[in-house]
């Protein structure tokens, strides 16, 4: 039996068999000199008798023949005709065998009455079929049954073209199917709102959409690209907005007024402390300059740019940044009210009537009368001989005061500051260091230092000699000060000579000539020099002290005999 037929003979394959039309499997193969998908080996019927029928070499079969020694191999044309390598058809062969009735092999003889049984092969170790347990002929599994099977060999004159690959536009139609281009979610929507089921499309009696929901379909997908346009658009044009704000902001120019104004008067303050973009805001809130930048780069660019200090400015609206910086600069622009140290209070409420355009006096009987309401700390006041409970504490500094603005807001800005410095420094414990009774005195005994003094160097000797003087050990002066500066403050003057008939006849607690210790309270708004000497003072044994120039030079003794001797230098300087 060879590879083309399943009886004794050469018998080729029924059309019908599954494998029918495969002749490469074993033929074209030993055509080229290969070995043969049975290894040579004889073949095994194992429903029969275990009979061995010889080698398939030595017993030659149908469907190849022996020509001048050589073996014929049988192959199919391209119109499934059987051929032979010698060129005859398949009507040769079936003249060959032309009135032989099959025959049925039994125990060693034919059956010549009627069809064979299908002989079985034995397994073939190259078939990746052999190994299975039934043999060819019965019930066997389909190898080409499933769904992921290759198909089966087919001969080429039933051999079909390949499925075309499906079209673009079907695969475009598969996606529509998607409820967000379809508007399937649209349509249930529909279906839960409408109780009879209806859809606005309608259908047919066949169940098909009519022109009504294409209709639909097309304009939920019309909707859908609108959709994404817009966000997309509107994704762009936001991009696009900012970016262009981003190039203007960091490259272009900043925007500025031109000119110096339009004549529209406005008050600007300016914090203590603020820097240029602070200023800047200020500035453009008040509409008197256009941009914060303009601003900047102009004081920039302003060699003084960077000494504008803080307080009240009267400036015009609109004008450009430079023309700002440069009326800023100029003292006529600054509507402020200045304290300096060691000014006293009634100076400070002079100065503020003038700034406010108001009547001489107003601000003193605003500050007699609202002193309590002005955030005093609480050792301020203390003794009820102080004739001003404000002094000592109007901080020196500059602060705004233009037209319009109220005196006892700019007096109250004035005692922050001082409560804010004073609170720098732990004038309770300092009082008690130098035998003071409070912080009040503290800061009256720093009054003192500023007004009597002349440089740094001069406020800390001035600062021994009112302790030394305060000590209850004291022989010279007996406790007293017999400072001039007191009984100035006293009559409100600054005279550098007074009469001893006038000191001596007065008995005001400010007279410290006639009276022992510190005067009530402060006589006048230290500054920071000054306080600092109060709390840090010489240790050199100073108790006298003389102008003797009468204005800025102070010369200090430690015993009676130098002082007599300043004295008379001073006589001698100013002619007395």
């Amino acid at each position: 039996m060879t590879e083309y037929g399943r009886g004794p003979g050469s018998e080729p394959w029924h059309p019908e068999d599954p494998l029918y039309g495969d002749g490469g499997w074993g033929g074209q193969q030993a055509h080229a000199g290969q070995q043969s998908p049975y290894g040579g080996q004889p073949q095994h019927y194992p429903q029969q008798s275990q009979q061995q029928y010889g080698d398939w070499e030595q017993h030659p079969q149908g469907g190849y023949e022996q020509h001048h020694g050589q073996q014929q191999y049988a192959y199919y044309d391209e119109q499934g005709q059987l051929r032979y390598a010698d060129g005859h058809a398949q009507q040769q062969y079936d003249q060959q065998y032309a009135g032989h009735a099959p025959q049925q092999y039994h125990q060693g003889t034919w059956d010549a009455a009627g069809t064979h049984g299908e002989v079985p092969y034995a397994a073939d170790p190259g078939d990746p079929y052999g190994q299975q347990p039934v043999a060819y002929g019965g019930e066997q599994p389909d190898f080409y049954g499933t769904e992921d099977a290759y198909p089966p060999p087919e001969p080429p004159g039933r051999r079909r073209e390949p499925e075309p690959a499906p079209q673009q536009d079907a695969l475009a139609e598969e996606e529509e199917q998607h409820p967000f281009f379809t508007g399937a979610d649209d349509e249930d929507d529909e279906d839960d709102d409408d109780p009879k089921g209806r859809r606005g499309g309608g259908r047919g009696k066949d169940g098909k959409k009519g022109k009504g929901g294409e209709g639909a379909k097309k304009r939920r997908n019309g909707f859908a690209c609108l959709v994404v346009c817009l966000v997309f658009g509107g994704g762009a044009a936001t991009v696009g907005y900012f970016g262009w704000h981003f190039v203007q902001n960091r490259f272009g120019a900043s925007p500025d007024y031109a000119g110096s104004g339009n004549g529209e008067t406005v008050t600007v303050q300016i914090p203590k402390g603020a820097g240029g973009y602070e200023i800047g805001r200020r500035l453009k809130e008040a509409g008197v300059v256009k941009s914060v930048d303009a601003f900047v780069h102009a004081q920039s660019q302003n060699s003084k740019g960077d000494t504008i200090q803080a307080g009240a400015y009267t400036l015009k609206k609109e004008m450009s940044a430079a023309s700002c910086v440069l009326l800023m600069l100029d003292p006529k622009s600054q509507a402020n009210v200045v304290v300096t140290p060691g000014e006293r209070a009634a100076a400070v409420y002079v100065a503020l009537d003038k700034k406010l355009g108001l009547s001489a006096g107003s601000s003193k009987k605003i500050a007699k009368a609202e002193y309590k309401n002005l955030g005093l700390p609480s050792y301020a006041n203390s003794n009820s001989k102080i004739m001003d409970p404000l002094e000592g504490f109007l901080y020196p500094g500059t602060y705004p005061a233009a037209k319009g603005m109220k005196p006892d807001a700019i007096l109250k800005q004035m005692v922050a500051a001082a409560k804010e410095e004073y609170a720098n420094y732990n004038l309770v414990a300092e009082a008690k260091k130098y035998d003071l009774e409070n912080p009040l005195q503290v800061i009256t005994v720093a009054s003192l230092v500023q007004a009597e003094g002349k440089t740094h160097d001069d406020f800390r000797k001035m600062a021994e000699v009112i302790y030394n003087r305060l000590k209850p050990t004291n022989t010279e002066t007996n406790r007293l000060l017999q400072f001039d500066s007191t009984f100035n403050y006293l009559k409100g003057t600054s005279n550098i000579h007074i009469s001893l008939a006038e000191i001596n006849s007065n008995q005001n607690p400010y007279n410290t000539y006639t009276q022992k210790g510190l005067p009530p309270g402060p006589i006048g708004n230290p500054g920071e020099d000054a306080l600092k000497a109060a709390l840090n003072p010489t240790d050199e044994g100073w108790i006298y002290f003389v102008a003797t120039d009468g204005v800025n030079n102070t010369e200090f003794a430690k015993t009676n005999a130098e002082f007599e001797k300043l004295r008379e230098k001073f006589n001698a300087t100013s002619g007395h």
